[in-house]
This record gives structure tokens, C-alpha cells and sequence, in this order.
């Protein structure tokens, strides 16, 4: 509860807001809110939520729910580890931590000779965005068929039929970033 007290009372100076102005928004008592900052007392959901609203941010940010990833943002390549494969030839790479408050995920995608998407991305149903870095890949959306090459990209929705395939003569190398499974 300490740590909401000092979000609280960071972010209201941030807005160059007096601890009276900020209480008087909110519909609490000065003294009240100080001890809310103070950590001495916890606003019910309601009040943390109007205050929130007042400091122009949200409850998870002021619950800390993005911390962990502000605190470490660094991920380093040796970190980095397969995550999925399939039988074509196809490895799937994280290249971020993984944290439930992430609102979206990266990975490379390595694509061996002739290998192919199947079986992955199943759990992806938002919003995908990917650049080719090396070779070449044949996307299928929706029965339509896109050439991608070496620094194009594609934005698409992981809801629609899609199937990627490597048509290099060599391997190629494809970064995702997607909205996080569902479950």
C-alpha cells in the first residue's frame, strides 16, 4: 500500500497539484487523502479509481501493474529461447520478459528451408505486426497471397485464416510482435 500512496503523491505533484485541490476532486478530506499517501490508510477501489481518473491515469498504473517492466526493460539475446517449433522446421523465439502486465509480445521467428507457420501463432487472436529480416516469405491471408521480402512488413489481424512460408533459398528470419494470448 506504500508504494500506491507514493504513485499517488508523485504523480500529483507531477500535475502540479495541491494536496487539497487533488482531495477536493476526488470528494475525500484532505486529511484522508494525505493518509492515503502517507500509507497509513487504503482508498476503497471506488476512491482509487476517481482519483486515477483525476491524476489522468489508471488504476494499474497506480497499483504498479507495468513495474516490472519499467524497472528491467533490458531483455539481452542470451535470455532469448524457443518458445515453440513445429515439424517443418519453423522456431518460434521470445524476445522479451515475460510479465502478465505486457500488452504486447515479440518474438523471431526462424524459418528453416521450405519450413512453414503451421501450428503456431494459434494463440494469437489480436492484432499481429511483423517485419521480414532476412529471406523471403509467402504470407496467405484470407486465401490471398502476399511476397514478403527482406524489410517489408505486414500488420494483420490473428483472427483471419493465416499461414506463413519460407520461399528462400536459404533460411529467413521474421520478427512478430502480437497482443498476448488470451486464455
Amino acid at each position: 500500500m506504500k508504494r500506491i500512496g507514493e504513485r499517488i503523491k508523485r504523480n500529483r505533484e507531477l500535475l502540479g497539484l495541491q494536496l487539497n485541490d487533488l482531495a477536493k476532486r476526488v470528494g475525500i478530506s484532505p486529511s484522508a487523502l494525505s493518509q492515503i499517501e502517507k500509507a497509513k490508510s487504503s482508498p476503497s477501489i471506488i476512491t482509487l479509481k476517481i482519483i486515477a481518473e483525476n491524476l489522468h491515469t489508471t488504476v494499474g498504473e497506480l497499483i504498479g501493474e507495468n513495474e516490472s517492466l519499467s524497472n528491467n526493460p533490458i531483455f539481452r539475446k542470451e535470455e532469448s529461447y524457443i518458445i515453440d517449433r513445429n515439424e517443418s522446421g519453423a522456431e518460434v523465439h521470445i524476445l522479451t520478459q515475460q510479465d502478465v502486465s505486457k500488452q504486447m509480445n515479440t518474438f523471431l521467428v526462424h524459418f528453416n528451408k521450405n519450413a512453414n507457420s503451421f501450428g503456431l501463432f494459434k494463440q494469437h487472436k489480436g492484432q499481429i505486426f511483423c517485419y521480414l529480416l532476412s529471406g523471403e516469405i509467402q504470407f496467405e491471408i484470407d486465401n490471398i497471397s502476399y511476397v514478403v521480402q527482406a524489410g517489408d512488413s505486414l500488420y494483420f489481424n490473428g483472427r483471419r485464416n493465416f499461414l506463413m512460408e519460407n520461399i528462400f533459398d536459404g533460411s529467413s528470419k521474421l520478427i512478430c510482435v502480437s497482443q498476448p494470448s488470451s486464455k
